[in-house]
């Protein structure tokens, strides 16, 4: 009996000091989440939440904090514009001129007009395991995989997904992984 007692004697001593414990990590959680509040709404000052929201629809995907709104967002405009040889308009365009028209709008760069030129005069090489969002994705759809035949580009958004304009389909995103792109793969491109 006297065992027992000294057992629940101390207990009540042990579970007070673990909630006294468990408080200061709320308390501190608590902190650190208030003043985190404050910083994250400057990320959000400048940008529409609900035109956030439906460029993540549209493009399939969640956009994250982290993630460049401003690409997305952007991006998400184009989806659907139909292809157009040499256009560069939401009325039609190419897959070169559609790479240009974002370069211009979310970044201020002036990108050459055609693909394989943005390839080897704008870019710098970068392997599909390296790629960031804004990099450039390059492909070959005729002919050898190399520099020199470059045909197709487009510009990599997340998780291996990549957005262009298809001649077949108009501006779509694509999963870099499908077979079609994966033989037609020739480099990423971070532009300089």
């Amino acid at each position: 009996m006297k065992r027992l007692r000294q057992k629940h004697k101390s207990r009540p001593n042990t579970l007070f000091q673990n909630w006294k414990g468990w408080g200061a990590v709320c308390c501190l959680t608590l902190v650190l989440f208030l003043s985190s509040c404050h910083s994250s709404r400057s990320l959000y000052k400048n940008v529409d939440m609900r035109e956030l929201a439906r460029a993540g629809l549209a493009l399939g995907f969640d956009i994250e904090e982290h993630d460049n709104w401003q690409l997305m967002i952007e991006s998400s405009k184009w989806l659907g514009v139909p292809y157009k040889y040499a256009g560069n308009t939401k009325s039609g365009v190419d897959c070169s001129g559609f790479t240009s028209a974002i370069y211009k709008t979310v970044y201020g760069k002036q990108l050459h007009r055609r693909s394989v030129d943005q390839y080897t005069m704008d870019c710098r090489s970068v392997n599909r395991s390296s790629l960031s969002s804004g990099d450039l994705v390059f492909f070959a759809t005729s002919g050898k995989k190399t520099a020199g035949n470059i045909n197709h580009v487009g510009i990599y958004l997340k998780n291996n997904k990549f957005i262009h304009a298809s001649s077949s389909r108009g501006v779509v995103v694509d999963d870099l992984s499908s077979s079609y792109y994966v033989q037609n793969w020739v480099s990423g491109g971070k532009v300089k």
